[in-house]
């Protein structure tokens, strides 16, 4: 959900996820999950490394929802394209247009509508390509993910991974949620989808020191959508 924050820890791959839950586990806003140990992690969730029991994962998922990507209605490309043209400064250039126009300045004219139509071309574009990336990150999603209940791993729909989850990784996987690692061996992700970088990143369960560490940096965060190339974690 972009609305909440999971966090996954991983062992030896393993991953708890982290959401608002029904009894403490709500999240303030703009937590900085690396910047805390896994301990502090786990009691801030009302979770522990042998995972949360049956009864609580489906009294978590009741109250917070499934774990998926919520898509609002959908735009047409013409909504999109007519919706540029919303902005009363861009009225008043195509004013400014007709009133050129009228008075013979065709070349003024010419210019200044051309520039009302480059400018809603560039914002189509740009709206349109939003949308697209949002429907294309929500088939990247993994269908399922392995998380440790009660102490076993069980593969349920990642829809109903919760705040406090435990996630099993392993080589392979799509990460099903973001998630906080409380273990890790020689788990390495590929994080193209949210740096743009090919090449794989090296994870490890350490509490990073600084609170303004980027996306990218997060050696100790997993997140949705991306791979696990090799290692496994918790």
């Amino acid at each position: 959900k972009q609305s909440e924050l999971r966090l996954l820890f991983h062992g030896p791959r393993k991953g708890v996820c982290m959401t608002s839950s029904s009894v403490s586990t709500e999240q303030p806003q703009g937590t900085s999950w690396h910047n805390q140990s896994a301990a502090e992690v786990l009691a801030q969730l009302d979770s522990a490394a042998i995972g949360l029991s049956a009864a609580e994962a489906a009294k978590r998922l009741a109250v917070n929802g499934p774990n998926e990507l919520k898509e609002g209605k959908r735009i047409s490309s013409l909504q999109i394209f007519l919706d540029q043209f919303k902005s009363l400064i861009i009225w008043i250039l195509i004013a400014a247009g007709a009133l050129s126009a009228v008075m013979g300045e065709v070349v003024d004219a010419f210019a200044i509508l051309a520039i009302v139509v480059l400018n809603a071309v560039i914002g189509f574009y740009q709206e349109y390509n939003a949308e697209q990336s949002i429907a294309a990150l929500k088939k990247m999603t993994a269908p399922r993910a392995k998380v440790r209940r009660e102490g076993k791993i069980i593969a349920i729909p990642a829809a109903e991974i919760v705040i406090g989850d435990i996630l099993a990784l392993e080589a392979g996987d799509l990460v099903a949620a973001d998630a906080r690692l409380i273990e890790a061996a020689s788990l390495r992700c590929i994080e193209s989808a949210l740096t743009g970088e090919s090449a794989a990143v090296s994870k490890q369960p350490a509490t990073l020191a600084k609170s303004d560490v980027p996306l990218g940096d997060r050696e100790n965060m997993v997140f949705m959508a991306t791979g696990v190339a090799a290692g496994t974690g918790q």
